[in-house]
């Protein structure tokens, strides 16, 4: 691989890590926006009188927290495939690094570099 081309490879890499970073951020948004969901309609359908008590008890963050729980364990597989892939996004981004920084930025790189 030519040492110009490394600057190149380096910014797709990180661009892909920071896009699958992203899709990871969006599963969690959505099972904490699930799960606030899912308390407030068992809560509101659990009392009578919703106005004359506090907005957030700690038996409601009881039970969003069984709520993420269960829906983390439901969507458990797509998180850990996108944990591995962002730690095998690092390893490789590291990797790049390093050869740039021991090569040097006018250095020749090895041209049959496994990457």
């Amino acid at each position: 691989m030519m040492a110009s081309t490394r600057p190149n490879l380096l910014g797709r890499m990180e661009a892909a890590h920071r896009q699958t970073r992203a899709h990871l951020g969006r599963i969690e948004r959505q099972i904490s926006a699930r799960a606030e969901r899912m308390t407030t309609t068992a809560r509101a359908k659990a009392r009578r009188h919703p106005g004359r008590e506090p907005r957030w008890t700690r038996s409601d963050e009881a039970m969003f927290r069984a709520c993420v729980d269960r829906l983390s364990f439901e969507r458990r597989g797509e998180i850990d495939l996108l944990s591995r892939k962002l730690s095998r996004q690092e390893r490789a981004i590291l990797a790049v690094r390093a050869r740039i920084i021991s090569n040097g930025p006018t250095g020749k790189a090895d041209a049959h570099a496994v990457l």
